[in-house]
């Protein structure tokens, strides 16, 4: 039996561990007014950066960004634009990725080719060419519990003395192709720059929510209910396979042509596993076609219920292997696996003999018109 006293200690430290839980959550924002609190975090450049490293700057915008949300993305470029502009006029731009990247599901990286580790965001600062550093608090995640940044993207603009005196949107037109009707960012830049008071010191930020640590058991959840999906083969012939690839869909179509005898294509199975999981909820589709002999169902059923391949699965109904490469795509010069990327109408936009580079396939996807970054 546990004596009272320590019961109540019990319950009070469970208590406390709800709330820091709650509390990290929904982090409330820096006041206007309060001084920009001190950070040691680890840039993508290998460097780690401090307050102290922008003490040169007359000002200075730190923007909680990433590299999955679609509106994060939508501003980069207007992001790297604002700090080009403002670089030769004293203002500091730094961009902080505050997400835990196993706290995010791969159904939440349906509008991105990455997630947000901190190695990802060495592949997109250097894809973009950021024109400013690019940190990491994913890990403990404590510069987020102090800024309060409530979405992606979310800027805080401090002064000289470094207090803040601008905290919100950049902008309000979330798409790329628009014109803002209100520049807020710029705007309390250009009345800092001029000794004036901020027009408008806060304003609510639209994007995606801040992926805290104590979101991670949802990542083991999309995974438990992965496995009590069903998986299925079914026999396809030279016609059928002709049908997949006129693709009469308003589907993005990926066809990954493997065999169980196939050790590459065994290998990166798992690739289009994550694929599939990332992009089937948007206008995409994964087919996996095996070239397995027919007499080898049960053993292709198994392979894929092993992988939880809730794909659209076909096992070819025919031995002559000759027939298959021509059916998929003449282009084939028959080794396996082969991969094809098949737009609605049947243009064919990606093809490749052997193992797919997981990351450029992803680029593909989410860049073809039929996807998209943004909403």
């Amino acid at each position: 039996m546990i004596p009272r006293i320590r019961q109540s200690t019990l319950l009070l430290g469970w208590l406390l561990l709800a709330l820091s839980s709650t509390a990290q959550e929904h982090a409330q924002p820096l006041a206007i007014g309060a001084a920009a609190p001190d950070f040691q975090l680890p840039g993508v450049d290998g460097k780690t950066y401090s307050l102290g490293t922008f003490k040169d700057a007359s000002l200075l915008a730190v923007v909680f960004t990433c590299n999955h949300c679609p509106t994060a993305q939508a501003y980069e470029d207007r992001l790297i634009k604002l700090a080009q502009e403002y670089k030769s006029r004293g203002v500091a731009v730094v961009a902080i990725s505050p997400n835990d990247p196993l706290a995010v599901r791969l159904d939440e990286l349906g509008y991105s080719d990455l997630n947000d580790t901190y190695e990802e965001m060495k592949l997109r600062a250097q894809e973009k060419k950021y024109p400013f550093p690019y940190l990491y608090d994913g890990d403990k995640q404590l510069t987020a519990q102090t800024y309060g940044p409530v979405a992606t993207p979310h800027i805080f603009i401090f002064d000289k003395a470094r207090k803040l005196r601008y905290q919100g949107r950049i902008d309000d037109v979330e798409k790329p192709s628009g014109t803002p009707n209100h520049t807020d960012a710029r705007n309390a830049l250009e009345a800092l720059l001029a000794g004036k008071e901020v027009p408008v010191a806060t304003t609510k930020t639209f994007g995606c929510s801040l992926k805290w640590a104590d979101k991670r058991p949802s990542v083991e959840d999309e995974k438990k209910a992965w496995a009590k999906e069903p998986v299925a083969v079914e026999m396809i012939d030279e016609a059928g396979i002709r049908e997949l690839l006129q693709n009469k869909s308003d589907k993005l179509r990926l066809i990954n042509v493997w065999a169980t005898w196939c050790g590459p294509c065994v290998t990166e199975f798992p690739d289009f596993m994550t694929i599939h999981h990332m992009y089937r909820q948007r206008d995409f589709e994964l087919v996996t076609i095996s070239a397995d002999t027919p007499d080898k169902r049960d053993k292709v059923l198994k392979f894929l219920q092993g992988k939880m391949a809730s794909t659209k699965n076909y096992l070819i109904s025919f031995e002559d292997k000759y027939k298959l490469i021509e059916a998929i795509d003449p282009n084939w010069q028959g080794a396996l696996p082969y991969t094809i990327l098949v737009e609605p109408g049947g243009k064919i936009v990606y093809a490749r003999q052997g193992t797919i580079d997981p990351y450029p396939m992803r680029k593909a996807i989410v860049e073809n018109k039929y996807v998209g970054r943004y909403y």
